[in-house]
């Protein structure tokens, strides 16, 4: 079965207003923090990534802004497809973990977190942004539902 068909699992599942003021929400953090990839913060995002990617440091912050702004918009337009966006924000969210794990292990000083203490506390947040992407798109709803 096609997902994104008018049958599929992952089109056009219904969220309460709380769901899609949430799942907005989130779509302009991520279109903020895409926007910051490539602009103002963009340093302090190079500082995070971590040392064994194998690509160059400044190429991953480019291409993670561009993600960033990309899963963000489909979260905020894209609202029939919001189950598709919601898993992709959460995949997204558990792939740049390592990023934060890294700032934390190596002592890395960026976006005021400047102690271990912050930096750790930081890496609970994480769990918290996946739920936030699946809950407001009733994401695992919809998987569950699929069959």
């Amino acid at each position: 079965m096609n997902i994104l068909s008018k049958s599929g699992w992952a089109y056009n599942v219904k969220t309460n207003w709380l769901q899609a003021f949430f799942r907005v929400l989130l779509g302009i953090m991520l279109v903020y923090a895409g926007v910051s990839h490539l602009t103002f913060a963009r340093q302090e995002f190079v500082a995070q990534v971590p040392q064994w990617v194998p690509l160059k440091t400044d190429l991953v912050v480019v291409l993670s802004g561009i993600v960033e702004i990309t899963i963000g918009l489909s979260l905020i337009i894209l609202y029939k497809w919001k189950v598709i966006a919601g898993l992709t924000a959460a995949l997204f969210f558990i792939l740049i973990f390592p990023g934060n794990v890294a700032q934390y292990l190596n002592g890395v000083n960026a976006f005021g977190l400047d102690t271990d203490q912050a930096r750790l506390i930081r890496l609970f947040f994480q769990p918290l942004l996946v739920a936030w992407a699946l809950w407001s798109t009733k994401a695992i709803s919809a998987w569950k539902k699929r069959n």
